[in-house]
């Protein structure tokens, strides 16, 4: 397969992910506009981030992990 296929592959099943989780929103704003509530819109935008931050350190320290293994294979390698 070559390539820029793969590349271009990658990028439309990123961009069809990512169309999906905007769906969510709806509700958030549906929640926050809703009169009787007594949430306050910065209390959901920092929930938000704070669900959203693991996810990317997560990722992070498995890349940091693999990262490190592989140096270290190279460097016992020489």
């Amino acid at each position: 397969m070559n390539n820029g296929l793969k590349k271009y592959i990658l990028l439309l099943v990123v961009v069809f992910l990512s169309a999906g989780a905007q769906a969510q929103c709806a509700m958030c704003r549906a929640a926050l506009e809703s009169s009787d509530s007594g949430i306050k819109p910065e209390a959901v935008n920092d929930g938000i981030v704070y669900l959203m931050a693991f996810p990317y350190i997560l990722v992070g320290l498995v890349g940091f992990a693999v990262y490190k293994l592989r140096k270290k294979k190279t460097a016992k390698a020489e």
